[in-house]
């Protein structure tokens, strides 16, 4: 690796510190290096920077800036992870990154970025501003041609090592970067409170880095029992068996009081932008919880995409076939479950958020969501939501 500076660097800085001032620690954070004869700027996880001078020697002092911050946004933003989350495969690659880029340039470019040459916009790719990297993706994801390498801004915007790049041991570990980020993060929030111009979807990000995080197994756990004990602790009667006061009563027939066993569905999103790993994980998550609840008899499982596999009664997690792969439409999956007999008293439905929600709950049944993955979209008011982050 070649470890001369970068014609032009000091004041590419410059320019990016000043027209980004909260993104200062992040671009003077990131090692920058020269490369020569690999044609590209690209940066790896490990906020490692390298940069071909024949590509750039014809740039401005905010050209290279603004490469500089754009590449470090990638960081910041965990593209690379969250393309693993999200399961691009390697010949998926650029598509993740015009996503990624999209999510990056509908921010900043309105705020300054002075990219060279074309660059990504969400509009290019028939989305509307304002979204993430993976709902971008998933509307344009296609496979590229048979042979065809990931390019792009490098391993740090999805993940896949290219050859040539430097040890991981040369660049920040990853509690550095983590308290890099944090930093970034502070000084977004710091910035906006007392000038008001960060861009909103960056200072949505700071201060969903800033959030301290909650345990979301107690979460999830917290919101079943709630509902299980709804059910659970009502009472009815029935003449299914006879009252044991009936021998006092005569001839009377005297029904007995009931205490439901509640019925439990999951509606397991199965669409192409799920993940096998994180599903997986969260079943066996929810059998726990529901073993620990003395329900496991009772769960029954629904594959949905866009269609409803029929319900599967299992006991484990590993008997759940998952059938799908297409789009995704989690309100039929609910309306499958309210539609089983008998009626399931709670149905937990795990998706990764990209979905339409009815309007209104179902009657006689409550929905508990678990969120998969960092970045998934919310749900309706009317469901108990619970944010399951993707493993690290």
């Amino acid at each position: 690796m070649n470890h001369d500076a970068l014609p032009g660097l000091a004041a590419a800085r410059l320019w990016a510190g000043s027209t980004f001032p909260y993104l200062a620690s992040a671009v003077f954070g990131a090692q920058v290096t020269v490369a020569h004869g690999t044609g590209a700027v690209s940066v790896d996880e490990a906020w490692r920077l390298r940069a071909d001078p024949e590509i750039t020697a014809g740039w401005t002092a905010g050209q290279l800036g603004s490469v500089l911050v754009h590449h470090v946004c990638h960081l910041l933003r965990e593209h690379a992870g969250r393309a693993r989350g999200a399961g691009v495969r390697p010949d998926e690659a650029a598509t993740w990154v015009r996503a990624a880029d999209a999510e990056i340039n509908d921010d900043l470019v309105p705020a300054g970025l002075e990219l060279p040459g074309d660059y990504v916009l969400p509009e290019h790719l028939g989305a509307e501003p304002g979204r993430l990297a993976e709902q971008y993706f998933a509307g344009i994801r296609q496979k590229l041609r048979p042979g065809e390498q990931p390019d792009g801004c490098g391993s740090g915007a999805d993940g896949f090592a290219r050859p040539g790049e430097p040890a991981a041991s040369d660049g920040l570990s990853p509690w550095q970067a983590d308290l890099l980020r944090r930093l970034v993060a502070q000084e977004c929030v710091r910035h906006a409170q007392q000038a008001g111009n960060v861009p909103a979807g960056l200072l949505r990000w700071a201060q969903e880095e800033l959030t301290p995080t909650v345990d979301w197994r107690k979460l999830l756990a917290a919101e079943l029992r709630r509902a299980i004990a709804d059910t659970a602790g009502s009472v009815d009667y029935s003449y299914r068996r006879p009252s044991r006061r009936a021998a006092a009563a005569g001839n009377v027939v005297l029904p007995a009081l009931r205490r439901p066993v509640p019925e439990v569905a999951v509606v397991c999103d199965t669409s192409g932008s799920m993940t096998e790993d994180l599903l997986a994980m969260s079943l066996a998550e929810v059998e726990g919880l529901l073993r620990s609840l003395g329900l496991a008899r009772q769960v029954r499982v629904l594959a949905c995409d866009v269609a409803v596999a029929p319900a599967q009664r299992v006991s484990s997690a590993r008997q759940v076939e998952l059938i799908g792969g297409g789009g995704t439409d989690m309100g039929a999956g609910i309306e499958a479950a309210a539609g089983l007999r008998p009626r399931p008293a709670v149905t937990v439905v795990l998706t990764d958020g990209y979905t339409p929600w009815p309007d209104q709950p179902p009657r006689g049944m409550r929905v508990v969501a678990g969120l998969l993955g960092d970045h998934a979209p919310g749900a309706p008011a009317w469901i108990r939501a619970v944010r399951i982050p993707a493993t690290r």
